[in-house]
């Protein structure tokens, strides 16, 4: 371990020198959110499990998976505020702490009841946790060195996605399903020791500095905002979620809709009417912010939803099980990984600029879901070239798209930054499921009018071979036509955040020139 001494200011190590250890400290959050993003997928191949020994319902099944990203994501922006607050540190250690506690709780449930409390547990820990590792990343890399521990952060990202089916795959064919929660243990564990010994603690600056008395506005928390946008966000990801099991026209979905549009709508209402506002609205006056926000949102819509549907097209119509499944989607995570843990996307947005290089990974990302919406029904050699083509895309855009988010935000509020970058993250994923989910829907019960609700039900009634033939490539028709939505999506987001960005950019120096 180093010991040459950081320089220090009131808020932890300056950022023009960087931490010593910041390297070691990266795998060491990076570790950390590792175990919560395997936690929003591993749970989907438990399900038979769950539901022969402890008698769970379908509806009991989906409060154990949403549960989670219910809380999770509804909590991302004040879990940010706190950290930036009290120290990202602290919530980083806190985060963990209450992580493995639910894990322990989960692994042991003898209910379902239990293992849902668990859950939501285990999400409020997981806000935590993703918001302070891109928080701290930031605080402890140089300015320079920002993309390439972005691009890192970026690549934990896709291995959390490609191995969790894989990880629950594993663990259920040696083991009994509460043992894909206490794997946690001995990665929260160590996560906790080298947080505790390595971590650098870190926060929002006082309005008052170092002048002792009362604190003054600027130091108040934002209760009331952290209130609202908890309970609007927790509304609008449910109605997201609720759409295609209970109907987008159900009273559940629209009251569940209109509560998050209104408690949204006071809590915008609210932060641009306080002096110490959780989430400053004048960041949306920034184009960089604004064209990151943008691509953000529509490169999860179309990444989450067509990827959820080609894993239902493995499965349901090619035959393979959940652990072969995740076999052949590992090559969308391993060319991410392989291009950003050798810092070639680093190289490239350092070359092309962040515009270009936004705009190259989603036209890429387009490219590839073209491939599979074409070439998927004639073999697996389409589906490899696209999520290879994905990958790349994934490795040059997402990297970039993080940092002009965190670039256009004060060092001071990166908490809330990691925040709203989870939030969107969340909102187009469940958005794009939805939406794409209904698209496919849509255009298979238009060729299949007697089929029933879902493809495993259909295949179920079917009387003959022929007519399973009929109806796999009726959902193989849908899935095309929603992956081609899903592409349209993703290029849009590319040309719009690179315009925007651009813009931003000759603006900045004109004003440069201009001073």
């Amino acid at each position: 371990m180093s010991s040459t001494p950081t320089p220090q200011g009131p808020q932890g190590p300056l950022a023009p020198q960087g931490h010593p250890q910041r390297w070691l400290i990266l795998g060491v959050i990076c570790l950390a959110q590792l175990t919560v993003l395997l936690d929003n997928t591993v749970l989907n191949v438990a399900i038979p499990s769950l539901t022969r020994e402890l008698d769970a319902s379908t509806s009991d099944i989906q409060w154990m998976i949403n549960a989670y990203s219910l809380v999770q994501s509804g909590l991302l922006l004040t879990a940010g505020s706190a950290a930036d607050r009290y120290g990202r540190k602290k919530m980083l250690v806190a985060g963990l702490v209450l992580f493995g506690i639910g894990s322990l709780v989960a692994g042991l449930a003898g209910s379902t009841g239990q293992l849902i409390a668990a859950r939501a547990g285990m999400g409020v820990g997981g806000a935590l946790l993703l918001t302070t590792t891109l928080a701290v990343a930031m605080q402890i890399f140089t300015p320079d060195e920002h993309p390439k521990a972005i691009g890192i952060w970026s690549a934990v990202n896709a291995i959390g996605f490609a191995a969790g089916p894989l990880l629950g795959g594993f663990v259920l064919n040696h083991f009994w399903w509460g043992a894909i929660f206490l794997v946690n243990l001995p990665v929260a564990a160590l996560g906790l020791v080298a947080g505790v010994a390595l971590v650098p603690e870190s926060k929002a600056a006082s309005s008052r500095g170092t002048t002792p008395g009362p604190p003054e506005r600027g130091d108040r928390p934002d209760l009331l905002g952290a209130l609202l946008s908890t309970v609007g966000m927790t509304a609008l990801v449910y109605a997201i979620i609720s759409g295609p099991g209970h109907g987008w026209a159900s009273g559940r979905v629209l009251v569940t809709a209109g509560v998050a549009v209104v408690v949204l709508g006071v809590f915008a209402y609210w932060e641009s009417r306080i002096p110490y506002p959780m989430l400053d609205l004048h960041f949306f006056r920034d184009r960089r912010f604004t064209g990151a926000v943008a691509g953000a949102v529509l490169i999860t819509f179309g990444m989450g939803g067509a990827l959820f549907l080609l894993t239902q097209h493995l499965q349901f119509v090619l035959g393979y099980g959940p652990l072969e499944a995740g076999l052949r989607t590992a090559p969308l995570a391993l060319s991410v990984v392989a291009l950003n843990f050798s810092g070639l996307s680093a190289k490239w947005t350092a070359k092309l600029g962040t515009p270009v290089s936004i705009a190259l990974g989603m036209v890429l990302m387009s490219a590839g879901l073209v491939s599979i919406a074409t070439l998927a029904a004639h073999g697996y050699g389409g589906t490899l070239l696209g999520l290879l083509l994905i990958g790349a895309g994934c490795a040059v855009a997402n990297p970039a798209m993080a940092h002009a988010i965190m670039s256009a935000i004060p060092r001071e509020k990166a908490g809330v930054g990691a925040g709203i970058n989870g939030t969107l993250a969340e909102f187009g994923n469940g958005l794009g499921v939805a939406v794409l989910g209904a698209v496919l829907n849509s255009r298979f019960a238009a060729l299949i009018p007697v089929a029933a609700s879902s493809l495993p039900a259909a295949l179920g009634s079917a009387r003959s071979a022929q007519e399973r033939g009929r109806i796999t490539d009726a959902f193989s028709s849908g899935l095309e036509t929603s992956q081609l939505v899903g592409a349209v999506a993703v290029l849009l987001g590319g040309l719009l955040a690179a315009a925007l960005l651009r813009r931003a950019e000759r603006a900045d120096s004109a004003v440069a020139v201009s001073a």
